[in-house]
């Protein structure tokens, strides 16, 4: 069974950081991608950064570009970390962690999400 569990929201100030973690398990369980995502009541979800597991290679949304890195752990560990400096108050939603795995054609693998919260 595939889970992918994330961890390390919180209440932080404007201005704070914070760093999301997120870690994927399952037998045989291999991702071509692997992002972070977020959502406010009433909004669509978001793409806020990915990370391809092959290479590296990194995106992010314009309205977090420079203050959010998306990394990875060893890639043979399916984990990833979102670090979140400068945050605003229109960060705040939830962040949900997700992957793309191997055949699939979109992120098809969620967690639960994590609320985050910035206070002004």
């Amino acid at each position: 069974q595939v889970r992918v569990v994330e961890s390390g929201g919180g209440l932080v100030q404007d201005g704070g950081s914070l760093r999301l973690s997120c870690e994927a398990s399952g037998r045989t369980f291999a991702a071509v991608a692997m992002g972070w995502f977020r959502q406010v009541p009433g909004k669509e979800r978001e793409l806020v950064a990915s990370i391809r597991w092959s290479g590296g290679t990194t995106y992010y949304a314009d309205s977090v570009r420079g203050r959010f890195t998306i990394s990875r752990d060893n890639p043979r560990n399916m984990k990833i970390y979102l670090q979140m400096n400068s945050l605003k108050p229109e960060d705040t939603a939830v962040y949900y962690c997700a992957a793309q795995r191997v055949g699939a054609q979109r992120y098809d693998t969620w967690g639960q999400g994590t609320q985050v919260t910035v206070s002004s």
